[in-house]
């Protein structure tokens, strides 16, 4: 029987979990990342259907996918078709059995890629294309074969490219992410790109008048000066008259700059490509060119009313980044430098000028750029991580003022980071003094997430996570525990913090510094590691007091004989009522739990004396209240002690056992400080 719990859902040998949320939005086209703890056989099948009751793989006899990981006793990974096997390979794709592993396995049109870490689509072990692709499975089944297996953080996610998928990634309680909330994700980054500007008076500056009904047109001077010879854009004019040019043509041309793609009747292939090789956007004349020849080579292909469809070599499914359209990168860096074609001037207070820029350029990737930039002049101040617009004078009205370039002015914007995201909204790429600087990529990072620069904020996580040092980790948790987009970074520094909780609270005091809320989510996480409850109430104590000194307990008890806790704990004294319930005092041992009792600690906060009772109750009645063995602080947590430990023989100086087993209730003993250590013995425990 399948046994779920909160956060974890725990699949028995020889049986397979079904959720009917657990499916692609898009049938043969998704990814499903999730984290495993198992010895062997982490087992995902991908059907059309979801299986019933009882269903098991090797007994399927419909069209599936099955993708092993850790097969033959953890050696192997394997993916069947049919329950045939088609892929086996050695020594990549293995489990884990003393942690959770976070995985991914994504499926798009028969090409099945495997891979490890937090950042689905990213750190690929291994792909294979099935040459008869099965693009209706959908339902994802999570299955085992002789062993238990535990998954958690199971998300379905789906495939589209330049996503950041790791931002969906929870890294807390398990979830699965429902259709409607990813649908307004996916949506925000489909539909902002170049090719909501098409034609849009948004942001526009010059017109193209075409055809004889003079009908107007409006667009951007950097894109098209950046995808061909459109030397008419000077500086002074922004009218371009083209009266012997249909209007159907010129859209195909713009559509096919802006997005990558467009159609035209086949009767209409020599003048579009006319006008392309007019204005030297090259690619579409070979476009063009080709499929002319290909109409001349089988008079069976020409007919004029068809339609014929033209696509950018380099175009990249669903995206409008410019990277993947018919533009030159390097043109617009060059704009950038040489100020040419711009139309908005960007001023850091006590700075200067930062850059001579594009408004479509950086609406592109910034929608508070692309509101802003219809104003002609704005004053930007930064407060608390908000920008306030404090006078502006006369709108920017439809981009055609030939002699109007906007103004904005920042206050409290760090220079060097705000020309790197600059940098980064005109290339999509970020230079090596950025990544190598820890201190810059979190100031990019808070720009990008003011500035509403998604890709670049999650590529700054990203970075942050890959280079995140121990010491460094409160701090950066200090300062993003606020910011809304951040809130995978903080899960995972919040479950670093938990999985080497002894670490965090001996080395430093920085963890005083959290925010209530991000310590109880440190404290109350289900990956808590820790040699010993007694740590836990001493985190608790020093961050109710605000202390600067690494102290336990005992010394808070000394320090209640002369004061009171009001005194001592100001305004947090709430805050540490709130996070005593999460100590697990009734694994303390018997002795501590007795001074506990006795101290003057109790008596000044009455919760902490009701916790301390009831856990000498439970050990004075023994271990047969099942009642009470069901609540959390009843149950062990993941012992910090190694898997390597000591035994000492000698009747004068105790015994050290593997303390883990036990969970530190055998009295040991350091062997190198025992007097007799001729019989020292080393066990591993496998």
């Amino acid at each position: 029987m399948v046994e779920k719990k909160d956060t974890f859902l725990t699949v028995p040998p020889f049986e397979c979990a079904w959720r009917e949320d657990l499916k692609f939005r898009e049938a043969g086209r998704g990814c499903v990342a999730f984290e495993a703890y198992a010895c062997n056989d982490v087992t995902l099948v991908f059907r059309q259907n979801v299986g019933s009751q009882g269903y098991h793989y090797k007994r399927d006899s419909s069209p599936h996918y099955t993708v092993i990981l850790g097969s033959h006793r953890n050696r192997r990974l394997r993916i069947e078709v049919n329950g045939k096997n088609v892929v086996d390979v050695a020594g990549i794709g293995l489990c884990c059995s003393s942690s959770f592993q976070s995985y991914w396995i994504s499926i798009y049109d028969g090409l099945i890629s495997v891979g490890n870490g937090n950042y689905p689509l990213q750190g690929v072990v291994f792909q294979w294309r099935d040459p008869n692709p099965n693009c209706g499975v959908q339902y994802i089944g999570l299955s085992s074969w002789d062993k238990h297996v535990k998954y958690r953080n199971v998300n379905v996610l789906s495939l589209t490219p330049h996503v950041p998928q790791w931002k969906h990634v929870s890294f807390g309680v398990s979830q699965v992410e429902d259709g409607e909330g990813e649908e307004i994700i996916m949506m925000d980054y489909e539909k902002w790109g170049l090719k909501n500007f098409l034609e849009s008076w948004e942001l526009s500056d010059m017109l193209f008048i075409v055809g004889s009904e003079e009908r107007p047109v409006p667009a951007h001077k950097a894109i098209l000066a950046a995808s061909g010879n459109f030397s008419f854009c000077s500086p002074s004019s922004f009218v371009v008259k083209l009266p012997m040019v249909s209007y159907g043509v010129l859209h195909a041309l713009l559509q096919y700059i802006y997005t990558g793609w467009t159609q035209i009747l086949q009767h209409q292939l020599g003048s579009l490509r006319a006008l392309s090789l007019q204005f030297e956007v090259m690619s579409l004349v070979k476009q063009c060119e080709e499929n002319m020849e290909r109409l001349k080579q089988d008079d069976k292909l020409t007919d004029p009313s068809k339609i014929v469809e033209l696509t950018y070599p380099c175009i990249q499914l669903h995206s409008s980044t410019l990277a993947s359209l018919p533009i030159s990168i390097e043109r617009l860096r060059q704009f950038k430098l040489t100020g040419q074609y711009s139309d908005v001037n960007i001023y850091i207070e006590n700075y200067g000028l930062v850059a001579r820029a594009h408004k479509i350029v950086l609406g592109l990737r910034s929608v508070p750029f692309a509101k802003v930039s219809q104003f002609h002049h704005i004053f930007i101040e930064e407060t608390t991580n908000i920008f306030r617009i404090s006078s502006f004078f006369q709108m920017f009205t439809n981009g055609m003022s030939e002699s109007m370039t906007s103004e904005l002015t920042l206050k409290d914007v760090p220079a060097e980071a705000f020309m790197a995201m600059l940098d980064f909204l005109y290339d999509g790429e970020l230079n090596d003094k950025i990544i190598d600087s820890g201190a810059l990529l979190l100031q990019l990072l808070l720009l990008a997430d003011q500035f509403g620069v998604t890709f670049l904020h999650q590529e700054c996580c990203k970075m942050l996570l890959d280079c995140l040092s121990e010491d460094s980790v409160c701090p950066l948790l200090q300062v993003i525990s606020s910011i809304p987009s951040c809130r995978p970074i903080r899960e995972t520094l919040e479950r670093r913090i938990s999985m080497n909780f002894d670490y965090y609270i001996s080395s430093s005091t920085d963890f005083v510094s959290l925010d209530e809320a991000t310590f109880i989510n440190i404290i109350k996480h289900p990956d808590l590691t820790v040699t010993s409850e007694e740590k836990v109430l001493n985190a608790i104590l020093m961050f109710g007091m605000r202390t600067k000194e690494l102290l336990g307990w005992e010394m808070v008890d000394e320090l209640l004989v002369n004061s009171k806790s009001e005194i001592l704990f100001g305004e947090r004294l709430q805050s540490v009522y709130d996070l005593l319930p999460f100590v697990r005092f009734p694994l303390l041992p018997y002795s501590l739990l007795e001074k506990l009792q006795k101290s003057n600690i109790t008596s000044h906060i009455p919760v902490l004396q009701d916790l301390v009772g009831e856990a000498i109750n439970f050990i004075q009645c023994g271990q047969a209240r099942l009642e009470n063995e069901e609540k959390v602080r009843f149950q062990h947590r993941h012992s910090s002690y190694r898997e390597l430990q000591y035994i000492c023989d000698g009747d004068n100086h105790g015994v050290l056992y593997f303390a883990g087993t036990s969970y530190g209730e055998h009295p040991w003993v350091n062997p190198l400080l025992a007097e007799v250590v001729d019989h020292l013995l080393y066990i591993f425990s496998y």
